[in-house]
């Protein structure tokens, strides 16, 4: 394990639990989970009103300071859904393991019921943000899970076991 380098790199679109599952990994292989959309709430406020005050070109660059500094530590980390449309974290994550979370939209419309994320309406908008990123979410992933209908536990464990057997 290199120290200053994150252990697996979580990418996908809103509501596919990377968030959720990253916890459970970092728990697994005993390292600091680190979420940049907390990190950005906790520095900066509230991503919804971030969006609203100042505008998404705004929260990409606080995003992007969150993500390029996140992705010096040791830990796992958990990107937010739209991280990944900015250049130089492409070129970053090319040095990573990164692990793609999919959901199926059936699995998902129930997890983004509440309104909390800025560019997710509702299911519609959520199928065209995937399907804006799909190309980017794939060139980018070494491995790929679908979080639709496993249990996140088992999900976890097998994610935490590959990680373990590629650094050993």
């Amino acid at each position: 394990m290199a120290d200053g380098r994150p252990l697996l790199v979580l990418i996908g679109p809103p509501a596919a639990g990377k968030t959720r599952l990253g916890k459970r990994i970092a728990r697994l292989l005993d390292v600091p989970f680190i979420d940049t959309d907390k990190r950005i709430v906790a520095r900066h406020g509230v991503i919804g009103e971030i969006f609203a005050e100042h505008g998404e070109p705004h929260f990409r660059m606080l995003e992007r300071d969150e993500v390029a500094a996140a992705l010096t530590e040791t830990a796992v980390v958990s990107l937010g859904g739209g991280a990944v449309i900015h250049a130089d974290t492409q070129r970053d994550l090319a040095e990573h393991r990164v692990v793609l979370l999919t959901v199926s939209p059936e699995a998902v419309e129930a997890r983004i019921t509440g309104g909390k994320r800025p560019l997710v309406a509702g299911i519609d908008s959520w199928l065209a943000l995937v399907e804006q990123r799909r190309p980017i979410y794939d060139s980018l992933a070494t491995r790929t899970f679908d979080t639709s209908h496993r249990p996140l536990d088992a999900i976890a464990a097998e994610i935490a076991a590959w990680i373990q057997e590629t650094d050993s």
